[in-house]
């Protein structure tokens, strides 16, 4: 999946009500942005890069493994496949949608 496939895989995981109630990133490097504004009403998804309670640095081959459920967010965040900044407990309510 490209960018592009990645964003809308993620807004129809998040739907209009994510229970995020936070902001997060994935921050995929050179391959761009893919952010959830969980605060507003419905929840968004866009490729903006805006400051979030949240950011996960990860590449756009582990964002694919991460959506097609290849690699569990905690195995990932073990193996440094992923890196979280910010606000932790956003990134574990995360795992409840992705």
């Amino acid at each position: 999946m490209n960018l592009e496939a990645c964003t809308e895989a993620i807004r129809t995981k998040v739907g209009a009500d994510s229970g995020l109630a936070a902001t997060l990133k994935f921050d995929c490097g050179d391959d761009g942005f893919v952010y959830i504004d969980g605060k507003s009403t419905p929840n968004t998804v866009s490729n903006d890069n805006h400051e979030s309670d949240c950011t996960v640095g990860i590449t756009l081959e582990n964002l694919n493994a991460l959506l097609t459920g290849d690699l569990e967010p905690a195995t990932g965040f073990m193996m440094g496949k992923l890196k979280v900044s910010g606000d932790m407990s956003v990134a574990m309510r995360l795992q409840r949608v992705i």
